[in-house]
């Protein structure tokens, strides 16, 4: 089952034709009506089977078909839709574009994600992405996900680094002002991260590694015991291959023999390799790694800038 409810991209479709393709980068009056979430979330009190009203608990009921998105507490304070797009309508003044939206888990997550201007990282071309993802069943706070894209092959570059947050959280407050506040601390983040990912880079590009070095990282995340079966070996196998086959691509070349060239290729393989197991929500999971940070590039880049 897709996790995919609804939503629209710009230019290019995602997951395999999913959503709404728009030509350009819409409004956001048109953007949350492209992306299905024209529709308000109310907090309904829960009873018992006795019809007694259960204290301090709460369903979130979407109000276009009365679905129960999650059951909450009352402290629980519910950010509509529109109070997203009325934030990140805050950031347009500073370039920012809508460039995708949607719904996923039936309702229960929205995400928008918006473009920022073009920088540039050792040379290349660089797309920095912010992503605001919120939840209704009480599963996660507002967040905002800084997910900075490399144009020459569209390779993620969020990096879990020591020396600024790619994730934070943000609130919506309803006056103008506050959004505003919120808005200009969420840029001086990003920005943050984009400076901290830049000297980053430089220094490992500055670095060698050898390939006999990186191949005892994959030994250390993937070990293969006498146990494993044959098909499994054979996978692990193969993922290490596909690594280095990243690796020797055209596009990175020109840091060979660097842990910035290895850090690109973890980043390619990642976001573009076939895992281990592909399941029905294999691209649902590839974009939460996508937004949040892939689990196999954090491992790699801990095991990569710890090594000696």
């Amino acid at each position: 089952m897709h996790e995919f409810e609804c939503g629209f991209v710009t230019r290019v479709p995602a997951w395999h034709g999913l959503g709404v393709v728009l030509p350009e980068s819409p409004t956001s009056e048109d953007a949350i009506v492209a992306a299905g979430l024209d529709w308000n979330v109310e907090k309904k009190p829960i009873f018992d089977a006795n019809g007694v009203q259960i204290p301090n608990y709460f369903a979130n009921i979407r109000d276009k078909d009365d679905a129960v998105l999650g059951v909450v507490s009352g402290r629980y304070e519910i950010v509509q839709n529109s109070e997203a797009f009325s934030f990140t309508d805050s950031l347009v003044d500073e370039g920012l574009t809508y460039e995708s939206a949607g719904s996923l888990r039936d309702g229960k997550t929205i995400f928008l994600l918006g473009h920022m201007p073009k920088t540039t990282i050792l040379g290349d071309d660089v797309d920095p992405y912010i992503a605001f993802t919120n939840t209704f069943d009480g599963s996660g706070a507002i967040q905002v996900i800084m997910t900075p894209t490399r144009v020459v092959c569209q390779n993620t570059l969020n990096l879990a680094l020591r020396t600024a947050k790619r994730k934070w959280s943000t609130r919506h407050i309803g006056d103008i002002q506050s959004k505003l506040h919120e808005a200009q601390v969420t840029l001086g983040l990003a920005k943050e991260y984009i400076d901290a990912l830049n000297i980053e880079s430089e220094h490992l590009a500055a670095q060698k590694v050898k390939d006999a070095d990186l191949e005892a990282i994959l030994d250390t995340m993937y070990p293969i015991t006498d146990a494993d079966s044959d098909n499994r070996k054979s996978k692990i196998q193969k993922l290490k291959d596909d690594f280095f086959i990243c690796l020797n691509a055209s596009d990175i070349q020109k840091f060979k023999g660097t842990k910035y060239a290895a850090i690109m290729a973890a980043t390619d393989f990642a976001d573009h390799g076939e895992p281990m197991r592909r399941t029905q929500s294999f691209e649902q999971n590839r974009w939460y790694n996508v937004m949040q940070g892939h689990p196999f590039v954090d491992s790699f880049y801990k095991y990569l800038t710890n090594a000696a």
